[in-house]
Order: structure tokens, then sequence, then C-alpha cells
């Protein structure tokens, strides 16, 4: 059965005028606007990269700009590759240390979710949160880990030189399905005082995917201005990328039904599922170069 939020409750975020921007040398502290600072919140919560120096994060609603911190990570990806293959390493070795630049920017949080995710799926509807809960990983968490990441490096392997284009993608559009699971579940632990609870806390809606909306319309819009190769081409990369909506939502909701509900382990594992959906379906639609 279906365990779908069952109260309209909306908690909203307190304006705090008094944080914002803060120099270190004693200026007084300048108002910034509250999604700024969940930009810079959502920054230090998905990344281990260094945070915002003049920017006091904040992090009550920093789920809908986890799609804009894909594309920073993705691209960082996509930079790595180009510099392993002008230095003439082999598409697979490129492979393997793109997605282990991955793991290490995002602090494997979301492959750990995966593993909790898959062994909690393992263990049955009566000890799914135990097993979830549990920090040792189970067998069906290493064997969930090893196809992923597999198919992740077939993926890219055929991708070819069309590899750094199709990874921004990828981690944007992986970074949309917890906005669905969120918006259409429940949280598993109610009343959990965990890292992710306040994700579903503070969570108001669809209004949530605007930003995600608005790079998807940017990112569309540009691809078909400033396009310079064949026109099958182009339309072949615009069908994969807005195809992405599909795997964003059909792979949570799926997962959902299956759990109940969904926790911040869930959210990491839709992540990275849709993650390796994407890059299965742009290898089979782009073309090979």
């Amino acid at each position: 059965m279906v365990r779908r939020c069952c109260s309209d409750r909306r908690h909203q975020a307190v304006p705090d005028p008094t944080l914002g921007f803060a120099f270190e040398w004693g200026l007084e502290i300048l108002p910034a606007a509250s999604w700024l600072r969940d930009l810079a919140g959502a920054w230090v919560f998905y990344s281990v990269l260094p945070a915002w120096p003049v920017l006091k994060p904040r992090f009550e609603r920093i789920a809908r700009f986890a799609p804009w911190i894909g594309l920073v990570l993705g691209g960082l990806q996509s930079l790595f590759w180009l510099i392993l293959t002008h230095a003439h390493w082999p598409a697979a070795a490129a492979a393997l240390l793109v997605i282990g630049l991955g793991a290490c920017l995002t602090g494997g949080l979301h492959l750990d979710g995966l593993m909790d995710t898959f062994d909690g799926l393992a263990a049955g509807p009566a000890r799914c949160l135990q097993a979830m809960e549990d920090s040792r990983v189970g067998a069906s968490g290493v064997q969930a880990l090893l196809v992923v990441v597999l198919l992740q490096i077939a993926a890219l392997i055929r991708l070819g030189p069309l590899a750094p284009l199709a990874l921004p993608i990828v981690a944007f559009w992986g970074r949309c399905a917890p906005l669905w699971a969120m918006g259409r579940f429940c949280y598993l632990r109610e009343g959990s005082s965990g890292t992710a609870s306040f994700h579903r806390r503070y969570n108001q809606g669809w209004r949530e995917s605007w930003p995600a909306l608005l790079v998807l319309l940017v990112a569309l819009t540009l691809l078909s201005s400033l396009w310079m190769g064949e026109w099958p081409s182009l339309m072949a990369l615009i069908v994969g990328i807005g195809a992405g909506i599909l795997p964003a939502v059909l792979v949570p909701e799926l997962l959902g039904r299956r759990l109940g509900g969904h926790s911040g382990d869930s959210y990491g594992a839709s992540l990275v599922l849709v993650e390796t959906v994407m890059l299965l379906l742009l290898a089979g639609l782009l073309p090979a170069v």
C-alpha cells in the first residue's frame, strides 16, 4: 500500500534578515535573498566542494537547487574526461576515473543510499527500515553497487567523445528524481531528526521544481539556437534530454510504492538509478562518433 502524505501541513521558512553576506573582517552583515542562501546550502550539502566564503548557507529548501548542483558536478566530470582523453587515456580507464570522481565529489552520499535501500528491499517489508538503518552493508547492497557501476562504465565507453556532453544531463536528471519522491510520498521515518528529514519537512510541493524547469528550458533553447552539428544529431540530443523526465518520475515512483514511502537512503538510490538509466538511454540515442 502506498504511504502518501496524510497531512497538508506546510512548514514555512521563517525569514531571518540578520543572516546573509558576512565578511570575515567585521563588516555588517548584508541581507541576502533566501533562495540564494538555499543555493549556498545545497552547494555545501550535496557536494564536498568548499563553501562559499561570503554567504551563510540555509538548508530549509535546498532540494530545489539539487539539479543545479548536479550540473556543476557533471561539468567537473566532463572536464576531467576531456583532460584524460587529451592525455590519451583509453575510454575504459577514463570511465572508471570519472565515476570515481563523481563519488568523491559527493562524498559517496548517494551510493551509500543505494546500498542501504537494496539491503532494505532484500530484507522484506517487516525488516526493511531496520536493514536500511544498519551501518553494515549486506550482499544485496554490494551487488546493486557493482551492477550500477558496471552499467555506467559500459554506457560511458559507448558514448566515447560524447560522454562530456552526457554527464551534466545525467547529473541534472538524477537530482530531479528526489523532488518527485518528496512531493509524492511521506517520509518513512516521520518524527526523525535525520539529516534528510528536513527535505520533506520544508517541501513546498511542485514549487520546488521551478529551478530545474528553468534550467531545462534554457538548455533546450540554447541547444536549438547554437547547435552546429547535423540536424538528426540535434534531435537525438533534444529527445535524450527531454526523455529524462520518464526515469526521473518512474524510478522514485516505483521505489516509493515498493517501500511504502521514501527516506534519505531511497532519495539517494533514486538519484543513482536515474543517472544509470539516463546514461544507458543517451548511449543508445546519441549517434556513435
